[in-house]
């Protein structure tokens, strides 16, 4: 009988993931054993950290995408349909195309993260963001036009992609603003949720230095509760009111609704054991990257080896060998500085990060992975 695994989400974490798997079972899919199938929702793979650069003219939106087609192995079924129900107990799907369920022996949840601007109130209206194609887009014509008052860049929810894009973000818009002879007219204020700029300690203490000699304003234990675009007044629910006249926010996310529906989790985020990656809830389920409730950052690094612990644990199963791979927690980020130096971190369950001195060698080092991410997504790097 012919194994069926199934991937929902075209991104890094599925991504990655088929390839591995495909490689990995090339023999058993040659031989009719097992099936792979990869289902997404939009034809194209979205690298998103290409859109911090969207605003600075650096990269365009286009930059970002990919045909999924072009990444995938050809032994991988790329199927361009949304999920829309799991059913975990009779092992199948629903899908918005197809009459027919889609069923599954093993089933891996790769749906990352969406935007929910709308759960606080004028933020949709108000609030730019470069966490997506559109909002990097218009933030950067706002950016070119902007040539004084007050710029403030707010971490309205939490989890949220790319853990550490909003320092860069104020890191390189203080660099940019420097360059272009503008920053002694704006004012850069930087807000977070909790008593620190990270909810990393260690990223924290080494990154509050650095806005502090940049006269990069701090507002932390800032939980934005509304914004009035008509005053262009954030509101938090401690009672602060910050006056901006550009705002750039992190918005809340929250993971897909089939998560919940299914009963895997709250909020999207499937409640899985963080060495395993095996869901809580149900049998021959994985989860991984965003979707994945690790309390690891929402980074792509991290989908990047989940997905290849992930694979080897299937392959295991597949030919009735015990699964042994764990996931040990690690993540690697560059930091952008400035508009030409880095930082680069590297830390996993047992080792706190230790970000390295920021370098222009590194900042070219980011770029250069940026460039190489798609030989990684294909499974060559």
């Amino acid at each position: 009988m012919t194994e069926h695994v199934v991937i929902v989400g075209g991104g890094t974490g599925g991504t990655v993931l088929a390839n591995n798997l495909a490689e990995r079972l090339a023999g058993e899919i040659d031989a009719g054993d097992v099936r792979l199938t990869l289902v997404n929702d939009d034809p194209d793979h979205v690298y998103k950290p290409v859109w911090l650069y969207v605003p600075f003219g650096q990269r365009e939106p286009g930059d970002a995408r990919r045909p999924l087609t072009e990444l995938v192995e050809d032994r991988v079924d790329v199927r361009i349909d949304r999920v829309t129900a799991i059913d975990t107990d009779a092992q199948r799907m629903q899908s918005m195309e197809g009459p027919d369920p889609i069923e599954y022996d093993a089933l891996v949840l790769a749906t990352g993260s969406t935007l929910a601007p709308d759960e606080v109130p004028g933020l949709a209206d108000a609030g730019h963001d470069y966490y997506s194609e559109d909002g990097a887009t218009a933030l950067r014509d706002e950016l070119l036009s902007f040539t004084e008052g007050h710029l403030v860049l707010s971490v309205v929810g939490t989890p949220h992609m790319c853990p550490a894009a909003p320092l860069e973000f104020v890191f390189m818009v203080d660099d940019w603003l420097r360059e272009r002879g503008l920053r002694e007219d704006v004012d850069v204020t930087y807000t977070y949720p909790i008593q620190r700029v990270h909810g990393n300690p260690h990223i924290a203490e080494w990154a509050r230095p650095i806005m502090d000699e940049r006269d990069i304003g701090v507002e932390t234990f800032f939980n934005a509760e509304e914004v009035d675009p008509d005053e262009q007044v954030l509101r938090s629910m401690e009672g602060t009111d910050i006056d901006y006249d550009l705002l750039v926010a992190i918005p809340p996310h929250r993971g897909v609704d089939l998560i919940e529906e299914a009963g895997l989790g709250d909020r999207g985020w499937v409640e899985v054991d963080r060495h395993t990656l095996e869901a809580e809830a149900a049998k021959h389920v994985y989860a991984l990257g965003d979707t994945a409730d690790t309390g690891m950052p929402n980074a792509g690094s991290v989908a990047h080896y989940q997905a290849g612990v992930v694979a080897r644990r299937i392959a295991s199963e597949i030919r009735g060998q015990p699964a042994t791979a764990t996931y040990d927690g690690k993540t690697l980020c560059f930091i952008e500085t400035g508009m030409d130096a880095a930082s680069f971190v590297e830390f996993d369950f047992e080792r706190p990060p230790s970000p390295a001195q920021p370098s222009r060698k590194l900042h070219w080092s980011k770029l250069a992975y940026n460039e190489a991410y798609w030989l990684t997504a294909r499974g060559l790097l």
